[in-house]
């Protein structure tokens, strides 16, 4: 019996691993025939048939090309490679799938589900499921393959022990009474043993290698075609999806998903060669007692089916839980002086407190399941032992069989009981996976509404920057009874400086949302030069295009590293560029004056900062890149008058030769202006040169200029 617990003294190794399906980008030369687009009138006579929008004449007309080169981007190329010369600046082999929903949008099932929805997750196992989950490990195959190898001779080591100690009880038990003979034999044997145990274990230390660095290589794709596929996706999916879900998903489910193929994969494997082993050698060593013992195995796989059930059920649950928990923590932390600054720590604990009691329920229900299981299967794995010793006393009394014999069932039953114990173990762990990889396969299938990196590209002789709405009518998905825009018309010439002003809410900012195309006008188009922006490249569109928003984002990482993000190839800006760009933006005196300077990090959205100087940075970020169309959304709206001044000189010399939108409220952003567009009732309600508006003593731009010299008028008695 030492012998015994020495065998069974042997340790599991567990390993880790995933993969993801590798999506790949592909471009096409069009949108496919089953695009979700509405059928358009051609480029050339788009404006034509719309009617005459509000406009205005500062030099003669130029004319628009109707006939474009077709500039296609290669099919093979990878994502952000956006002209045919573009360096490719991804390393990994995992890229945007092809990102048009070239036959229908996403239904609306892809998206976060509801509680309600959650609350009924079926407790079958799709075979599509299974597939995926196995499909995970397919890059690694090969990997797989020798690992899986190494896993059959250590098995077979480990499981033949059994027999030849069995032959060493009975050369004691025979050989008793032959000093020599029984010396003879042992050394022998135990030398047999040991060079055998010793190829097992090196066998199980390439296993352990094999399958650990293969299952890490697993993990890291499937987080990258995860993140890759939420970051393709159109901006309406993160309007109705929260930060703090998603990033569950790409942290907590792939982890889950992760460990459910790669620290149960091996156990797993080795439990079923183990058990198959274990059962062949009870047969071969007595099919009667076998037989007996093995009555018990039937129910125990039919439990394990129906607890496996409810165990994803339960799984996919506490995953929606947890996301929810995780969702409210992101958001609170990451706004904890909005939190701070209004004292709402204590009600904001117990908020989360509420949503971790959820999770602790669930988790509850599965702990209770768990140990009703594994307290069965534990008495089941007794019992057997127990049957043998039992059957195997009355064979051994009738001379069917022998000491040894009996020895080497009983082990190898203690090796199917524990075989067996360890498939239970990475059966409820794979339904865990199923559950979470449940949340993960609409993340990986969903197709965005938009294109990401499709459609034409104009040669850069052929963009003059001409704008054009027509009939533009728009509305919020997450929220379509609330119009933005109804028939709106507004023309642009290119070259010219337009500034959009008009009440709150007026959709001003829209305007710079449907530009970039981060949603589609309901009814109507935008035209560039006469091109409907659904039909060009939108990541083409994008790098023309400049923006400096209101209140401007800046990553958690240097200054300099700030402004070449506005490059297109920011491994390509050299320092001069990025202290050309701070100068022009009134922003290098400033940077310099930090300990140090341009490497100095800002913090997570550039919290580290004050308004001011973010908005500098971010006016630098957009002359780096250079746009022939610019869009600036307040842009000095956090300055000082000085420095809105200096800024504001450098912006007169960089609007030279380009397309401006200004989204402005203030007199002196206005005032250079070619062309003032005044918002109202969700359309243009007067567009002309600010002086001709000015003149209209009832016009909406006077009422709206009179009230901020109202203003500025009482300021100014205040200091009096």
């Amino acid at each position: 019996m030492r012998l015994l617990i020495r065998l069974l003294n042997g340790t599991k190794s567990k390993l880790r691993l995933t993969h993801p399906k590798l999506l790949w980008l592909e471009h096409r030369g069009g949108f496919s025939a089953g695009h979700h687009r509405r059928k358009r009138l051609s480029a050339g006579v788009k404006t034509s048939v719309c009617p005459p929008p509000h406009t205005f004449s500062l030099r003669p007309a130029r004319p628009v090309l109707s006939v474009l080169s077709s500039c296609q981007l290669a099919g093979s190329s990878v994502l952000f490679a956006h002209t045919p010369t573009a360096r490719t600046v991804l390393h990994t082999p995992v890229a945007f799938s092809s990102s048009s929903a070239a036959s229908t949008p996403a239904p609306s099932g892809s998206e976060t589900q509801t509680n309600a929805d959650r609350a009924q997750t079926p407790t079958s196992v799709p075979l599509e499921d299974v597939k995926r989950i196995l499909g995970l490990a397919h890059p690694e195959r090969w990997r797989l393959a020798a690992a899986i190898g190494f896993l059959t001779v250590s098995s077979t080591v480990t499981m033949s022990a059994p027999f030849f100690l069995g032959r060493v009880i009975d050369t004691i038990y025979t050989s008793a009474s032959d000093t020599e003979t029984m010396t003879a034999s042992l050394t022998s044997l135990c030398i047999m043993l040991a060079g055998a145990f010793l190829c097992g274990g090196a066998a199980n230390a390439a296993r352990v290698y094999i399958m650990q660095a293969s299952g890490q290589q697993i993990v890291r794709n499937l987080r990258t075609s995860l993140f890759s596929s939420i970051l393709r996706q159109e901006v309406a999916f993160f309007d109705r999806n929260r930060t703090g879900e998603l990033i569950n998903r790409l942290s907590a489910d792939t982890a889950v998903v992760g460990r459910s193929i790669t620290d149960n994969l091996s156990d797993g494997l080795r439990a079923v060669a183990q058990a198959a082993a274990g059962v062949s050698m009870m047969f071969y060593v007595s099919p009667s007692l076998a037989s007996f013992v093995l009555l018990i195995v039937p129910p125990m796989a039919a439990l394990a089916v129906v607890y496996g059930r409810y165990l994803r059920s339960v799984s996919k649950r506490t995953q929606d839980a947890l996301a929810q928990a995780t969702q409210l923590a992101e958001e609170r932390i990451s706004n904890i002086r909005t939190v701070r600054a209004f004292g709402k720590e204590l009600s904001e604990v117990d908020s989360y407190t509420r949503k971790a009691d959820r999770v602790l329920s669930l988790a509850k229900q599965e702990a209770l399941m768990r140990a009703g299981f594994f307290g069965v299967t534990g008495l089941s794995g007794n019992l057997m032992i127990l049957s043998v010793l039992y059957k195997g006393g009355l064979l051994m009394a009738s001379q069917h069989m022998t000491v040894g014999e009996l020895s080497s069932f009983l082990m190898y039953t203690f090796w199917v009981g524990i075989s067996i114990a360890g498939l239970s173990s990475f059966y409820s762990e794979l339904m865990k996976g199923f559950g979470a990889g449940a949340r993960l396969w609409e993340l990986l299938d969903r197709k965005p509404e938009f294109p990401l990196n499709e459609g034409q590209v104009l040669h850069p002789d052929q963009l003059k920057g001409q704008l054009q709405f027509c009939d533009v009518s728009f509305s919020y998905p997450a929220r379509k009874e609330a119009a933005i825009f109804q028939e709106l018309n507004l023309s642009v010439p290119a070259g010219s400086i337009m500034a959009v002003v008009g009440p709150s809410g007026s959709g001003k900012s829209s305007i710079v949302s449907l530009l970039l195309r981060l949603y589609d006008p309901d009814a109507g188009f935008i035209t560039i030069d006469g091109h409907d922006i659904r039909d060009l490249n939108p990541y083409w569109l994008r790098s023309h295009i400049g923006t400096v928003s209101q209140e401007p984002v800046l990553f958690s990482c240097s200054i300099r590293e700030n402004i070449a993000y506005g490059a297109l190839d920011p491994d390509a800006v050299t320092s001069e560029d990025v202290y050309r760009a701070a100068r022009v933006a009134n922003a290098f005196d400033f940077i310099q004056a930090f300990p140090k300077g341009f490497d100095t990090v800002v913090g997570e959205k550039g919290v580290l900062l004050s308004g001011g100087q973010k908005q500098r940075i971010a006016i630098a970020r957009a002359l780096l890149k250079n746009p022939k169309i610019l869009l600036l959304d307040e842009a000095t709206s956090a300055l000082d008058a000085e420095n809105e001044f200096l800024v504001q000189e450098a912006l007169e010399r960089l609007m030279e030769g380009r397309t401006v939108m200004i989204i402005a409220h203030r007199l002196s952003t206005i005032k250079n202006a070619d062309a003032v567009a005044v918002l109202d009732q969700r359309r243009v309600a007067e567009c002309g040169p600010p002086a001709e508006l000015l003149g209209n003593r009832q016009g909406q731009f006077r009422r709206l200029m009179e009230k901020q010299a109202f203003l500025q008028e009482e300021q100014q008695r205040a200091l009096l």
